[in-house]
C-alpha cells in the first residue's frame, strides 16, 4: 500500500508529506475555533463559509499546478495534483455537511432547500462532479477506465470550476471583492492553458506571460465594474475609478495583476539562471 506521502516506490517524499499536512492546516483550524466558539456569533455559518472557500481554493490550487511546474521548471510539482483535487471534494463535502449540522440534519428539508435555492443547486452539482474525479482519481481507476476516457472525464474539472464561482457569487450577495479575484485567477490558468498551445511544450514566453498578467488584470477589473453595474446599478465609471485611488493594492484586479507579475518575474529568473548555467558549463575547460 502507497501512502500519500510515498513516491510511487514507497519511498517518503518530502513535498508530498509537506503539501499533505499542509492540507489539513484549513480544516484544523477551522475545527479548533468551533470547537472554542471563536468563530462569532454564528460559528456553524462561518465554518460553512470558511470550508466551502478553502474547497475553491483547492480547487484553483489543484489547476494551478500544471501552469506553475511549466513556469518553475518544476516537473515533480506534477506529483502533489491528484492529492489538492481530493482535498477540494473533501473540504466541498465538509461544506455541505456543516450545512446539514445547521439545518439540524433535517434531510428533507436540506433536499427541498437544495432544490430551490439555485446557488444551493449549483453547489451540490459541484459537489456531485467532485465526488466523481474524486472516486475516480486512483491509478486502478486510471487502468479501469482508459487513458483517454479517464482524461475526458477529468476535463470536467474545468467546468466544475465554473459552476463552483457561480456558486461563490451568488452565496456572497453584494461583497464580490474575493469572488472577483478568484474568477480572476481562474481566467488566467485557463487562458494560459489556452495561450499554451501556441508555446514550446506548452509553455509561455516571459513577454507572453507579462501580457497576460495585465491582460487579465483589465479583465478582472471591468468584469468587477460589469458586476456591480448590472446587480446594483452603481456608475461602473465609479469602480474603475476606485481601482486607482490608494490604497489600491487590494482592489480584486490588482492582486490578480501582482499574481501574474510575480510568475513572470519568476520565469525570468529561472530563466536567466538557465541561460547562466549553460554559460558556466560551456566555459568550463574540457
Amino acid at each position: 500500500m502507497i501512502f500519500p506521502w510515498q513516491n510511487r516506490g514507497g519511498s517518503l517524499s518530502p513535498l508530498k508529506l509537506v503539501v499533505f499536512l499542509a492540507l489539513f492546516l484549513p480544516g484544523s483550524w477551522t475545527l479548533i475555533n468551533l470547537a472554542h466558539g471563536s468563530l462569532g456569533p454564528r460559528p456553524l455559518t462561518e465554518a460553512i463559509h470558511q470550508t466551502g472557500l478553502w474547497a475553491v481554493r483547492f480547487l484553483l490550487i489543484s489547476l494551478a499546478i500544471s501552469p506553475l511546474r511549466r513556469v518553475l521548471h518544476w516537473p515533480r510539482l506534477i506529483l502533489v495534483r491528484r492529492m489538492i483535487g481530493v482535498a477540494a471534494f473533501a473540504y466541498a463535502l465538509s461544506h455541505l455537511m456543516l450545512y446539514c449540522w445547521d439545518q439540524a440534519f433535517d434531510l428533507p428539508h436540506v433536499a427541498s432547500e437544495i432544490l430551490r435555492r439555485i446557488y444551493l443547486t449549483i453547489g451540490f452539482t459541484t459537489l456531485l462532479l467532485l465526488s466523481a474525479l474524486a472516486a475516480t482519481s486512483t491509478d486502478g481507476m486510471i487502468k479501469r477506465l482508459g487513458g483517454r476516457n479517464w482524461r475526458n472525464l477529468h476535463r470536467l474539472v474545468y467546468a466544475i470550476g465554473v459552476l463552483a464561482l457561480v456558486h461563490y457569487f451568488i452565496q456572497s450577495k453584494l461583497n464580490v471583492s474575493e469572488p472577483v479575484a478568484v474568477a480572476g485567477i481562474f481566467l488566467w490558468l485557463m487562458s494560459y492553458r489556452l495561450l499554451g498551445r501556441f508555446g514550446r511544450e506548452g509553455a509561455l514566453p516571459v513577454w507572453g506571460l507579462l501580457l497576460l498578467a495585465v491582460g487579465v488584470g483589465l479583465a478582472t477589473a471591468l468584469g468587477e465594474a460589469a458586476y456591480y453595474a448590472l446587480a446594483t446599478g452603481v456608475d461602473p465609471a465609479r469602480l474603475l475609478a476606485a481601482d486607482l485611488r490608494w490604497p489600491f493594492l487590494g482592489r480584486p484586479c490588482w492582486v490578480v495583476l501582482l499574481i501574474g507579475l510575480a510568475l513572470a518575474a519568476l520565469a525570468l529568473l529561472r530563466q536567466q539562471r538557465r541561460l547562466g548555467a549553460r554559460v558556466a558549463l560551456a566555459d568550463a575547460p574540457a
